[in-house]
């Protein structure tokens, strides 16, 4: 038996005069006589017989180097490795041993060169809906209106008045981006360095998704001049910022449309319009909304002048938030796998890469995330947008092993090894650095709060928390999570933030503290690759490694136990510190207390982690 060890990083990738050396570390007692290299330039399969170097590596693995000419070729570097004996062959890939070549997209992969935004892995996102986060000292006008799309009038309440679900897309509470701005300390102190809004624009709704005006902010939310101070408070703190573009759909309110007759010549009722080929109709005259909602209009990108408004003129919609003053870090794309053309996702792929390229033209670090909650490596790997919010990849997993639910909210109850298995599997479709920028949340706007899902088993939330600081991707907290806001699905996981320090979780929020402070500190945590080394029953264990810089997280959800560690050369020979947590690492491995979360860092050389 051989076991193999390689991350894409450091100490195993180093790129050095237009090459990178790729290193691969080897044990066993029947190690094979080759060992090529299999990578790709320009989708063509090329194979590099890899050099035994003289010198043994950590714990005595026998280290194999081989190098990839990157003058040529695309970004993406694909590589597996064929090990060869006299009588077989075998291949190493990111899922481990194989006894056939693995597919394409299921190999190592790194970006070099790498054009993504490079900042983004840098960062601990904050999501706000902004009504319900913060009031400003000077609030709003109160002003009433009638929300003509649900029947409603707008429904104003104070911020102690429990929420109802009568009217949630009516009903407001008065935040704001003045009150944001004011909160901007509590989310530094917190370790938050970016901030993902829900929908600013002009909409009658709470949530602005159904939007009225792109190139205005709501005056619900204080207006235009209230996201230029947030945006120039941000930049003096050194904060990004990203929006939300709902480019799907407008609302049935925007003048392009207009179906309450407020404005002249609008689509719905005018066949005339210079905006109806901007939406699609039945034969009946009716206009497609997004999934039968007749108050979200889908738009049709088909027409050529649409095209121009929402990204591809120089004053796009897209590129306008982008340019001074606003000078926003990106956009966060709401349900951009179904945009497309005549009511359909038509072209889908096309448009959606049209807009990243729109952003980065006006901003070349701009980060683009798209909403899916399916599968969203096709547009990752071809490169229509940057990541994606990783439902799929963390989240539901996630949820399942520790929640033992699915995304429908039905009973899923899965192991440490299948859980494990759905990320690495997930993770494998995309390079690094596509990793490193993947949008990791516990919840969002749009689905129940983590904690209450949780139900009785409650005490697993810090295990969650730390997996969502320690698991390769950006860290989004979803407002309220850090102290413990509660509720069930839309709208119950809106609720306004309990600003009284009596209704915080205490301790939840000094360990998202703590851990905010150490992603901080750790270049594993931010940039590294990742080994599990156990998943079995109740108990993951896993490292991020970037050079001598590592980090060891061992997570159980079950009883207290022991857990027995491979013998791995990424934990031999160096001093570890025990930064959060309870579990003892002795020798022989881990002792994992009850429903436990412990995490280790790497300090200076000497014994395994203690």
């Amino acid at each position: 038996m051989v076991d193999a060890w390689h991350l894409p990083v450091a100490p195993f990738v180093r790129l050095r005069q237009q090459r990178l050396w790729i290193t691969l570390w080897l044990r066993g007692e029947a190690l094979p006589g080759q060992v090529i290299l299999r990578h790709e330039w320009d989708n063509e399969e090329c194979a590099v017989p890899m050099i035994r170097q003289k010198k043994a590596g950590p714990g005595g693995v026998s280290v194999w180097r081989g190098a990839i000419d990157v003058h040529h070729g695309q970004p993406p570097r694909r590589y597996s490795f064929k090990l060869l004996w006299l009588d077989r062959q075998r291949w190493f890939t990111p899922q481990g041993m194989a006894d056939f070549p693995p597919a394409r997209l299921a190999q190592f992969a790194i970006d070099t060169p790498d054009d993504g935004p490079d900042w983004v892995a840098d960062q601990v996102f904050y999501q706000i809906f902004p009504d319900r986060f913060a009031r400003g000292s000077e609030p709003q006008p109160r002003d009433i209106w009638h929300h003509a799309a649900v029947g409603h009038d707008i429904i104003r309440r104070e911020w102690h008045e429990p929420l109802s679900g009568e009217a949630g897309g009516s009903t407001f509470y008065g935040g704001d981006l003045n009150g944001i701005t004011e909160r901007l300390p509590w989310l530094r102190a917190l370790g938050v360095s970016a901030i993902y809004l829900n929908p600013v624009f002009t909409a009658p709704s709470v949530h602005k998704y159904d939007t009225e005006d792109y190139r205005h902010v709501d005056p619900s939310l204080g207006g235009d001049d209230a996201l230029l101070r947030l945006r120039k408070h941000t930049r003096h703190l050194g904060m990004r910022l990203i929006l939300d573009g709902v480019f799907n759909h407008s609302g049935d309110t925007h003048p392009w449309f207009d179906r309450f007759s407020a404005h002249d010549n609008g689509a719905c009722h005018h066949p005339g319009s210079p905006w109806r080929h901007w939406y699609s109709f039945s034969d009946e005259g009716e206009a497609l909304g997004w999934l039968g909602y007749a108050h979200l209009p889908k738009l049709n990108y088909r027409d050529p002048a649409l095209v121009e408004e929402i990204y591809q003129s120089p004053d796009s919609i897209v590129r306008h938030w982008l340019k001074a003053p606003w000078s926003m870090d990106g956009w966060r794309l709401d349900v951009v796998h179904m945009l497309g053309e005549d009511g359909s996702a038509g072209n889908n792929l096309y448009h959606v890469g049209q807009i990243t390229a729109a952003a980065k033209a006006e901003n070349p670090d701009a980060y683009v995330v798209g909403e899916h909650f399916g599968d969203a490596r096709q547009w990752l790997q071809c490169r229509a947008e940057d990541a994606a919010m990783n439902y799929r990849g963390f989240t539901f997993p996630l949820w399942g092993f520790l929640a033992h639910s699915d995304i429908s909210y039905q009973p899923q109850d899965i192991d440490a090894a299948t859980c494990i298995a759905w990320m690495e599997d997930y993770r494998a479709g995309l390079t690094h650095q596509q990793q490193l920028r993947m949008f990791n949340q516990l919840n969002s706007h749009d689905t129940a709060r983590f904690k209450s899902l949780l139900g009785h088993d409650v005490a697993r939330l810090p295990l969650a928390v730390v997996w969502l600081f320690t698991w390769p991707g950006v860290p989004c907290i979803y407002y309220g999570d850090e102290v413990g806001l509660t509720g069930d699905n839309d709208p119950w996981c809106r609720k306004p933030f309990p600003w009284d320090p009596q209704q915080q979780d205490k301790t939840l929020l000094a360990l998202y503290r703590q851990l905010g402070a150490l992603r901080r500190q750790s270049r594993a945590l931010r940039r590294g690759g990742c080994q599990v080394l156990y998943a079995k029953g109740d108990v993951v264990v896993f490292m991020r490694v970037l050079g001598d810089d590592k980090v060891l997280v061992a997570l159980n959800r079950g009883a207290a136990q022991h857990c027995p560690l491979p013998d791995s050369p990424l934990l031999a020979g160096s001093q570890w510190q025990r930064e959060y947590g309870d579990a003892d690492a002795q020798d022989d491995g881990i002792h994992l207390p009850a429903i436990s979360a412990t995490l280790w860092c790497l300090r200076d050389e000497g014994a395994g982690p203690r």
